[in-house]
Parts: structure tokens; C-alpha cells; sequence
């Protein structure tokens, strides 16, 4: 199934649809989409709307959004840094999250070295911790799109991450959920990304270093994780910062994030009006 909040009429409700393309079923009453990965029942009944006239929004804000960087071993290559012995683990703020159709917002007083990072993104269904691996799977609820915007900039003025991949509007998500039972198996799926219509990301998550599993077990052997937390599993090669020449995003550009058997998220970009 795949759930998403929905814009209907000026309304954001929870939806439901079966498959790409499929109408949109809008939960009755005030069911979100939170209440859903945490358990709730989801109603029969509710309005049938066509697809086309149903606007995805940011599915839900996670509590905690947790990336990991340097897991597929293109880009570990393409960037020529050591292969991490363990996950490389960092956070975005909630506040990042925006869905598709949303800008991404630029401040060059801030930053001047924006990159794109489509990923394969984890939603986390019911708490979790010290999970083996042999389990991991069953404490997720779903599957989504991710763009891992990153201000390489400051990344590298800092030496950790927080202001790099923690800006708002610097963690696109969506378009729906997906959920696991129709992902088969995370590890073999195409992930994409397009800026301006040019395709510069074509991977795939089994090249992933440290798979889903692997993450999950990893994650809840520190942390407690809760239903509607996410993961983001890293990116593979062809990022811009790592072109040549390099290349950071741009008012005015649009990047589309892709995740096989998920969907295409789809943001464009926009400079910060200051005040």
C-alpha cells in the first residue's frame, strides 16, 4: 500500500492508494499519517479521489532523521576516502524535512556549495532497540524517497555535520510511503536523481556497504528507535561537489530523487528572501 498526506480541496488528510496511478482514498476523520506507522487502524470508507487531483505533501515530519554517510562503495571510490569500519552516522534536524513540490531554499550568506544525495529512506514502525539483524526488518513500517541536501561548505568548515545537512528545507521526503510488504527486498533497488532534466545519480542500493538490516541492528544497539523515525541509507556516486568540475545546485534548478518501486520526489530551487 501507499500512504501519503494528501492536499484535497485545501484539506491535508491521510490517503491511501494501491499502486502508482491508482485513486487516492482519503481516511476519514482526523487519522494522520504518524497514527498510522504507530498502529492505528486505518478506516474503510472515506473519499475517492483521482490521482490527478490529489497533491502529495510531506508524508509526516519524523521525530528523528538519521543518515548515514559513505555506505555504497561507488562513491566511497569516487571520493577516495578510507571504507568506513562501521556506519557513518550523523542527524538532520526535523525542521530540514519539507515533501515534494517544495523548494529548497538557498542562502548564499550561508552557504555556496549545495549538493543532492537521493536515497532510499526507512520509516521505522514500532520501537526498537538492541534488534538483531535476523529481525531488523520486521520493526519497519515503510519505505520513501529522501534527498540528503548537503552544504559541503560547511561541512568542511566544521568537521562534523550538523550545520551541513541540517538547514531547512534540506531533507525533501516523499512523495508517498510505501509499505515494507510490497518491498521485497531494500537491497535491490535503482536510485536516481535528475537535475534539470540530466541524469547525474544511477545506482543501486546493493551496493549499499552496511545494508537496511544491518543499519537497523546498528542504530538500536545506541538508540532507542521510535515508530515514525527515518534512516537514510547514503547515496551512491555522482554527487556534485564531486564532479569535475564540481558543480552545487542553483536558483532555478529542480531536482528529481527516485527510488524504485516508490516514486519520484520532486523539488525545485529557490535563493532565500531575506526580510
Amino acid at each position: 500500500m501507499r500512504l501519503s498526506t494528501i492536499v484535497h480541496d485545501g484539506s491535508r488528510t491521510l490517503g491511501t492508494a494501491e499502486g502508482p496511478g491508482a485513486p487516492w482514498r482519503l481516511a476519514p476523520g482526523h487519522l494522520r499519517l504518524e497514527d498510522a506507522i504507530a498502529g492505528a487502524p486505518i478506516p474503510e470508507g472515506g473519499e475517492t479521489v483521482p490521482d490527478e487531483e490529489a497533491v502529495p505533501a510531506l508524508p509526516h515530519r519524523p521525530g528523528t532523521i538519521f543518515g548515514i554517510g559513505l555506505n555504497y562503495r561507488d562513491t566511497i571510490a569516487e571520493m577516495g576516502w578510507p571504507r568506513p569500519e562501521v556506519p557513518y552516522l550523523f542527524t538532520k534536524l526535523s525542521s530540514s524535512a519539507i515533501g515534494t513540490g517544495e523548494p529548497i531554499v538557498l542562502d548564499p550568506a550561508v552557504t555556496r556549495r549545495v549538493d543532492w544525495e537521493t536515497e532510499l529512506a526507512v520509516v521505522i514502525g514500532s520501537e526498537a532497540r538492541d534488534i538483531p539483524e535476523e529481525r531488523a526488518l520486521a520493526v519497519v513500517f515503510g519505505y520513501t524517497v529522501a534527498n540528503d541536501v548537503s552544504a559541503r561548505d560547511l561541512q568542511a568548515d566544521d568537521g562534523q555535520w550538523v550545520r551541513g545537512k541540517g538547514l531547512d528545507t534540506f531533507c525533501p521526503l516523499g512523495p508517498v510511503v510505501v509499505t515494507a510488504d510490497e518491498i521485497k527486498d531494500p537491497q535491490r533497488l535503482a536510485v536516481r536523481t535528475w537535475v534539470n532534466g540530466e541524469q547525474v545519480q544511477d545506482g543501486t542500493t546493493a551496493d549499499m556497504l552496511f545494508g537496511v538490516r544491518s543499519l537497523i541492528a546498528y542504530l538500536s544497539r545506541f538508540f532507542t528507535l521510535r515508530p515514525g523515525d527515518v534512516i537514510l541509507t547514503g547515496t551512491p556516486s555522482g554527487c556534485g561537489d564531486f564532479m569535475d568540475p564540481p558543480r552545487a545546485l542553483r536558483p532555478g534548478d529542480v531536482v528529481e530523487s527516485e527510488v524504485e518501486g516508490i516514486g519520484r520526489l520532486v523539488n525545485p530551487v529557490r535563493a532565500r528572501r531575506h526580510p
